[in-house]
């Protein structure tokens, strides 16, 4: 227990000075590691770890997404100046990295073919679904810093809307263990997780959807709206993330793994803090940048 408190305790923090420097290159950079780190464990779940060509193909189709999505706004502002030397265009960021996917999956398949006495189709599609869903699932951390950077005087609303969309993984979790340590009794789903309750999953719904209503009720102000946009956003992040950590954890059980990782002791890998939060942050994402609340 101490080991898993300490080990929290470190990832809080670090956590805290990532989102301290939210508006430098440090959020991209940090994404671009968690990344890294989340698509070498899923590669070892399948053991193709091992493999270096499918490996680096993988990780450099991950890192490239949040790294180019950076550089892509931050030149916005110098298109201007750029054009005025009449020699060169602005860059087309999203044809670069459809190149890099492109040339990713080439990599990988002509390995398959190279090795496909070793390598089953199952393992292959499976890196081409996660090199893709999990740099665009984690890179949407940038997007929502980068598309509301208002400031007043306490939060930008960006980096506020960021730790509310990372919340919205993580209070569903923590409502969703203490209502089934209290009251639940009805298994959710015995099979894949055995300590999931129905009354669990209800009481961090209902957990989830009350903080976002009143943390942006007090950040933006109350009006009846978006107090009903928050506490639905709330609770459907909730039942998103729980369907995103009982995917991860289905994984596991039919691979045979108890963690992903060990880069967190006591917590596991990366992937196992942040299975919910690949399903959360872009469904946050669609339902501000859809609805607002801002």
């Amino acid at each position: 227990m101490l080991t898993r408190i300490i080990s929290g305790a470190v990832g809080v923090v670090l956590l805290g000075a990532v989102l301290f420097f939210h508006d430098t290159i440090v959020l991209p950079i940090a994404v671009a590691a968690i990344i890294a780190v989340m698509l070498f464990e899923l590669l070892r779940a399948v053991k193709l770890h091992k493999c270096i060509p499918i490996l680096l193909a993988a990780e450099a189709c991950g890192i490239a997404v949040p790294i180019l999505y950076h550089i892509s706004h931050e030149v916005k502002d110098w298109h201007y100046f750029i054009r005025s030397f009449k020699t060169i265009d602005p860059p087309h960021y999203h044809i670069i990295l459809f190149c890099i996917v492109l040339a990713a999956a080439f990599v990988i398949f002509v390995t398959w073919l190279r090795k496909h006495k070793e390598i089953r189709y199952e393992q292959v599609f499976f890196v081409l679904a996660v090199m893709i869903l999990v740099p665009q699932a984690m890179t949407t951390m940038i997007r929502i810093e980068r598309s509301w950077q208002m400031t007043d005087d306490m939060l930008s609303s960006g980096l506020f809307l960021l730790i509310m969309g990372l919340c919205g993984a993580w209070i569903a979790d923590t409502g969703a263990y203490f209502t089934g340590v209290a009251i639940g009794k009805h298994k959710l789903c015995p099979e894949i997780s055995p300590k999931k309750t129905i009354e669990g999953l209800v009481g961090g719904i209902l957990t989830t959807a009350i903080v976002y209503t009143v943390a942006f009720s007090v950040y933006y102000g109350f009006t009846a709206k978006r107090a009903v946009i928050a506490f639905v956003t709330g609770a459907v992040c909730a039942v998103i993330g729980t369907v995103g950590d009982l995917s991860a954890s289905m994984v596991k059980r039919q691979i045979g793994f108890k963690d992903y990782g060990k880069i967190m002791p006591g917590h596991g890998g990366l992937m196992d803090r942040f299975d919910s939060v690949l399903f959360v942050l872009p469904t946050f994402y669609a339902f501000i940048a859809l609805f607002g609340v801002q």
